[in-house]
């Protein structure tokens, strides 16, 4: 076992986020070792707690107060309440901003200056802080001070009209993904541009305003839809399970269930073909390269689709993995976490929790020989390290945080 600190460890985050994009950011810091702490209203705190059913069960089998859409984002933070919106609460914050490296917030545009926990105020007390504020739309232009919420930017950053079968078939239409990805891909930006901005820290002794917007990140996130759209000026449309630039890269049915090939270059459509029993069609000028296949597609898919059906799934399965063809099953969740390669992994974990015995986490997929990510503890209950941060790092008596919590 390695004796190196986690990555992160030394570098202290305080967190004012709620729901998922920004909690998604301060759980990886929180992951790679970093120290968060997670402000949160007095009563209700972070609004994903009462986001719910499913709960978080105790050992009897009864739902406990935590949400498990909570849980998800939240893990190896410490939970501190306090009421920013009073002044005694505010400068409880501010105190804590002056020993802090990174502030995390997704309040409206403007939102914390009343109380004087905006960007210049804490760059004021503490000019080495990163400040890193997430928003619907960011800190400029004409929609600046919109909110903005996953599934409406999923459907204006362009992301549901190719998400969804084709218009012209039955089930077709917008479709928005199973997951809130413009949240949970900004989150991921805004780790990214943190952990930047530690880096030129390193240089300059600065910090500086990170500002990190749901549509950008949406847009950037479309990657080779985009640049298909900024090289061709012909927008993307839905293609269902089908791949815009290869063939074959889809779902086919078998006799017996569905599976997903995707064949990525020509050697692998050459052993696909050769699996299927047509090596010929590796050596047909209409398929032979990739490029052709997308151009004739139409006509090679519906070749494929009824020799996929004539055999089983997991025949298929096992034919194509000896070939070297990349192929798969469409797991369901709970099927996910009994397969081998992810229990092997260790993507599921058990932390120990004071509302219920443990609690279920997935793991973090960052993978780090030396120094890895530990599971200190799960997603903190409300106000669960109130006492101990104010005690700790701002030296008040117990009778002290008994007054002020009076007052927030």
């Amino acid at each position: 076992m390695s004796h190196r600190p986690p990555p992160l460890a030394g570098l202290r985050v305080l967190d004012l986020t709620r729901v998922l994009a920004g909690p998604w950011c301060t759980q990886n810091l929180a992951d790679l070792g970093a120290e968060v702490v997670k402000i949160e209203r007095p009563n209700s705190g972070d609004d994903t707690r009462g986001w719910g059913p499913p709960y978080l069960r105790d050992g009897e089998g009864h739902d406990t107060s935590e949400a498990a859409y909570y849980l998800s984002a939240n893990r190896n933070k410490m939970s501190v309440a306090i009421d920013i919106a009073t002044p005694a609460g505010a400068e409880l914050v501010r105190r804590l901003a002056v020993d802090s490296d990174i502030f995390v917030e997704n309040f409206k545009v403007g939102g914390l200056r009343k109380y004087g926990l905006d960007y210049e105020s804490l760059k004021a007390i503490n000019p080495r802080l990163i400040y890193c504020s997430i928003t619907g739309f960011g800190q400029t232009g004409p929609y600046a001070h919109r909110p903005g919420y996953d599934f409406m930017i999923q459907g204006m950053g362009g992301l549901m009209s190719i998400t969804g079968e084709r218009d012209d078939l039955p089930g077709g239409g917008p479709q928005k993904a199973g997951v809130a990805v413009a949240d949970l891909m900004t989150g991921m930006y805004a780790t990214v541009g943190v952990l930047a901005a530690v880096h030129e820290r390193d240089r300059s002794g600065l910090g500086q305003h990170i500002d990190m917007a749901l549509l950008d990140c949406q847009v950037a996130m479309l990657a080779n839809q985009t640049t298909n759209y900024l090289t061709s000026d012909v927008a993307p449309k839905r293609a269902g399970n089908a791949h815009q630039n290869l063939v074959p890269y889809q779902v086919f049915a078998s006799n017996d269930g569905h599976l997903i090939v995707a064949v990525g270059n020509d050697s692998q459509f050459r052993a696909y073909s050769r699996v299927i029993g047509r090596p010929e069609l590796a050596d047909d000028p209409r398929f032979a390269t990739n490029p052709q296949r997308v151009r004739n597609r139409a006509e090679l898919v519906p070749i494929l689709v009824e020799l996929m059906g004539g055999g089983a799934r997991d025949f298929w399965l096992a034919e194509l993995e000896k070939a070297g063809v990349p192929a798969g099953p469409i797991n369901t969740i709970d099927q996910v976490f009994e397969d081998p390669q992810v229990v092997a992994r260790e993507m599921r974990r058990e932390l120990p929790h004071p509302l219920a015995g443990t609690a279920p986490v997935a793991s973090s997929p960052i993978k780090l020989s030396d120094s890895p990510v530990q599971y200190r503890h799960p997603a903190p209950t409300l106000g669960q390290h109130t006492r101990e941060v104010l005690r700790d790092r701002l030296g008040l008596s117990d009778a002290e945080i008994d007054a002020i919590q009076m007052e927030v």
